[in-house]
This record gives C-alpha cells, structure tokens and sequence, in this order.
C-alpha cells in the first residue's frame, strides 16, 4: 500500500534545539550519536550547533554597558582614627616596589594621581 502526499517539514521548540546542542558540547560524545538518539539529521544539528556559536541564545542578547574604568569608593567611617589614617598604595612592577601614602583628606587628589599615573 503506497500513501501519497506531501512531507511535512517539522518544527522543533527553541528549547529542543538548546538541549540537542548542550548535548553535542558534552566531552567525548559524537554530533551523529545526538543526532541518531534525536532523531535528527546530522547536519541540521550541525546548522544548530553553528548557529548557537555565531548567534547567543535570546535571553543573552542584552546589552551589556563598558564598566567605569574607575568606580569611586564612599567612605564608610567618619571615626576620627579612621579619617586620621593615610591612604596606602602599594605597587610592584618588576622588581621594583613603591609605596605611595595620601592624606585621607585629599583623597580627590589622590584619586586624580591614580587615574594620571594607571592611564
């Protein structure tokens, strides 16, 4: 007995294709076993494992702004022996070492110092 007709194309979930590629990822597992165990086509798994590394997945497509190269610090203490104390900066570049100590008082300046001297 023959049926005639039309193939229909099938449709798989996102979620369907995530997990067949997550599975082709695992160390030491072939893509024509996932694709056999799926039921799938070798090379539309391919086409989905290649798409998931030129494209990320939706939900990782959010704009991700640059941070601040230099994020300020607020003070948590106003206690006199913490304000009292300097601010200590120890730096090593090679085999050469400094030790730079700014009043607390003048931490703008230092701060100034540190962008002038980093950048």
């Amino acid at each position: 007995m023959h049926t005639s007709g039309k193939r229909r194309r099938r449709r798989h979930s996102e979620e369907f294709k995530a997990e067949a590629v997550a599975a082709c990822r695992v160390a030491g597992v072939s893509l024509a076993s996932v694709a056999l165990a799926r039921g799938l086509n070798a090379n539309l798994l391919r086409r989905w494992v290649v798409n998931a590394e030129t494209r990320p997945a939706k939900c990782e497509r959010l704009e991700v702004k640059a941070a601040p190269k230099f994020l300020p610090v607020p003070l948590t203490s106003t206690s006199s022996t913490t304000m009292s104390r300097p601010i200590r900066i120890r730096v090593r570049r090679g085999a050469s070492k400094i030790t730079v100590e700014w009043p607390t008082s003048a931490s703008a300046a230092c701060i100034e110092w540190l962008r002038e001297w980093l950048g």
